[in-house]
């Protein structure tokens, strides 16, 4: 699934690694509703609460060395996509936009193999 996300941070880094969390957070607990019809997901993880109820393992799975990475990528975009992306700056704040792939059936695989959904 190809979303475009916005991360913040306090450089360009941090504020790229915050749109891929961001982009995996909507995927898992939010659900895509903006687009087209065709667009339209639930969330993976239905359950209410469900970051609450499983905060150690999502906790272990956010975190800056953690698993998350496997499930997303920027293949999508092309160098011109790179130097014309949205960016925003304040004194000492970098917000961008950025498309974000995320790879879903592996995602929603691994969900299952570790127990949080069936």
């Amino acid at each position: 699934q190809t979303l475009k996300v916005w991360g913040k941070g306090r450089n360009r880094f941090d504020a790229i690694e915050q749109a891929k969390k961001n982009a995996l957070y909507d995927v898992l607990f939010k659900g895509i509703s903006a687009g087209s019809a065709a667009c339209t997901t639930p969330p993976l993880v239905a359950e209410l609460n469900a970051r609450e109820t499983y905060s150690d393992y999502f906790n272990g799975f956010f975190k800056d060395d953690g698993p998350f990475k496997e499930f997303i990528s920027l293949r999508d975009e092309r160098l011109d996509k790179k130097i014309s992306r949205e960016r925003k700056a304040t004194n000492n704040q970098v917000t961008l936009s950025m498309i974000i792939r995320v790879n879903k059936p592996a995602l929603k695989e691994k969900l299952k193999k570790d127990g949080i959904i069936k």
